[in-house]
């Protein structure tokens, strides 16, 4: 059988190997400490998880607009008004399968074979695969701990061509942590608007930031860049909904067109009764996303301690999200070498750096337990002290 030479030209996703790996190795009875999957540990909270119930019980099961449903939409356009100062009307708003989805519909509505995608390292492994495949070419910047893990304007400008049709902007970022502040944001936002090219904004962690960091969507800016913003975000990490689906893009309606007629030639439209609980998730209290907030500090400060007592490692200490990014060329090994031999010989599941475009890192999620942070963080010490 020949396959279509689209499939080759991208990898399997490693966080989800060895994910699976460490699952596997857990139903066998293995005590495994994993700090692999960007999933928060938290149950979906009661009152979303409810109105999913009370939508099923209702007859919410049937086909419904590829767009998403209505109620939905407007709850997300409220949501943006409310929260970022952004104002979208419901034609403006595309419900997909997850945000992992959101960018696969952009990228295969805006993309075409020949343009440039601009993508700052260390980024989130799916977002050049999925240029890739859209017949696109990934043009990676790359950053470092001394500039925080941040693309200044000028290598921003520098990385444009004539070819440049997007540029991805991660804030919180996965793997590092990382929050651009106002500052940043809007001198991208200058670069952006002068060179013409247009902006895909992640902001699927927005709600997971610490020490006073501010998130600002690049769109609020001003009324020129708000034209150029395409906003990709979800529920999956601020309310623990990662298995329940449920993305958006907020754009201009011509891009948001472009995308339905997409979606309703793939997957029709988003699981219905789902799409309930995520209007519960917006339109209730936002007690649970502060109670996951707090208990992701408290974690957090446990694991930058340990982590940096390890010899040989370093880490900055994140803004947002909830991975630790750790530097391990000190070592002498790849990454991906490192998380082999740590999870056969420590039963430790990290995710190897070179999946983000730094293989002298990994990343560590600290979306888990106390007990299995120190736990999982003593073998790690373990381990390097053996090499």
């Amino acid at each position: 059988m020949k396959l279509a030479a689209r499939v080759g030209k991208v990898p399997p996703s490693l966080t989800l190997a060895i994910s699976a790996k460490a699952k596997a190795m857990k139903a066998e009875g293995i005590d495994v400490c994993s700090f692999s999957a960007g999933e928060p540990d938290f149950d979906t909270p009661e009152h979303i998880k409810a109105a999913a119930q009370k939508a099923l019980e209702a007859g919410q099961t049937k086909y419904g607009p590829a767009a998403g449903e209505l109620k939905l939409r407007e709850a997300i356009a409220h949501k943006l008004k409310r929260e970022n100062g952004l104002h979208y009307e419901t034609e403006n708003i595309i419900v997909t399968n997850g945000g992992k989805h959101s960018l696969f519909n952009l990228m295969l509505a805006l993309i075409e074979p020949g343009d440039e995608v601009i993508i700052p390292a260390p980024y989130w492994l799916s977002y050049p695969e999925i240029v890739k495949l859209a017949g696109g070419e990934p043009i990676i910047l790359t950053t470092d701990a001394q500039t925080g893990y941040k693309v200044t304007p000028e290598q921003l400008r520098q990385g444009i061509t004539t070819k440049t049709k997007l540029f991805v902007l991660n804030s919180p970022s996965n793997p590092t942590g990382m929050v651009y502040t106002p500052a940043e944001i809007e001198a991208l936002a200058k670069v952006i608007i002068e060179q013409d090219i247009l902006v895909v904004s992640d902001e699927i962690y927005e709600k997971i930031i610490y020490d006073g960091a501010k998130h600002l969507s690049i769109a609020e800016v001003n009324s020129e860049i708000f034209e150029k913003t395409i906003i990709s975000n979800g529920f999956a990490k601020a309310y623990s909904m990662t298995g329940w689906r449920i993305g958006y893009l907020a754009a201009p309606k011509e891009l948001i067109n472009a995308t339905v007629k997409i979606q309703s030639h793939s997957t029709s439209n988003v699981c219905t009764f789902a799409q309930y609980g995520a209007i519960a998730a917006l339109e209730s209290s936002q007690d649970c996303v502060e109670e996951m907030r707090q208990a992701f500090i408290k974690r957090r400060e446990v694991i930058y301690q340990l982590l940096n007592a390890i010899p040989g490692i370093t880490c900055s200490q994140p803004e947002g999200a909830f991975y630790m990014f750790a530097n391990i060329s000190k070592i002498g090994c790849t990454s991906l070498e490192f998380c082999n031999a740590l999870l056969t010989e420590q039963n430790v599941a990290v995710i190897p750096g070179i999946a983000f475009g730094a293989d002298d890192h990994i990343r560590i999620s600290y979306a888990t337990d106390l007990v299995t942070i120190e736990k999982g963080m003593a073998r790690l010490d373990k381990f390097v002290r053996s090499r």
